[in-house]
């Protein structure tokens, strides 16, 4: 079974959280039992999770060595320019080492739900939207990659993983692939 579920932003990408008070979780969305994330979204990050009960799927899903691209839709503070832009396509150096070369493009601002809470707007700091698509996946390394070149981001939808797509899918709801 391969699920695809809009995670909403400030969920958990799994079903228990000890915290005190406890956060929000995937136990809250009615996902069919036995079932487990393959791969994960920061809290702060929304959009295409996909969940199966079967561990080879799960692991061609995660293993680096599969290098299944994910795409994200970015947005951005500042005005992206083409050294920064170049700098993602080639690869950054973070702590952690070079990542792989992106895809990146701008992207005009897409339709999305409204987050809750908001994205913070400042009148002074421009923002932009990019589509960047990675094949690796290290602990939040697409806002590692964009902080690096002077592009903090603002907000961060998955929206595909290998040929699986968000397609339509409302924060909080699931649907079979």
């Amino acid at each position: 079974m391969l699920i695809a579920f809009n995670k909403p932003y400030g969920v958990l990408c799994q079903f228990t959280d000890r915290s005190q008070p406890p956060r929000p979780t995937l136990a809250g969305f009615g996902l069919p039992p036995d079932v487990y994330a393959a791969g994960r979204l920061d809290h702060d990050s929304e959009g295409l999770l996909l969940l199966t009960d079967d561990g080879g799927l799960a692991h061609r899903l995660t293993d680096p060595r599969h290098k299944q691209p994910k795409t994200y839709w970015v947005q951005v503070e500042g005005d992206p320019q083409d050294p920064a832009l170049r700098a993602l396509r080639d690869g950054v150096e973070l702590n952690d080492g070079r990542t792989l070369p992106a895809q990146v493009e701008r992207l005009d601002p897409p339709a999305l739900w409204p987050r809750d809470p908001p994205v913070r707007f400042r009148k002074t700091v421009p923002d932009a939207w990019l589509a960047i698509t990675i094949h690796e996946g290290r602990n939040r390394q697409v806002r590692r990659m964009t902080a690096a070149v002077g592009l903090p981001t603002l907000r961060l939808v998955r929206v595909a993983i290998g040929p699986y797509r968000l397609d339509g899918l409302t924060p909080g709801q699931w649907s079979p692939r």
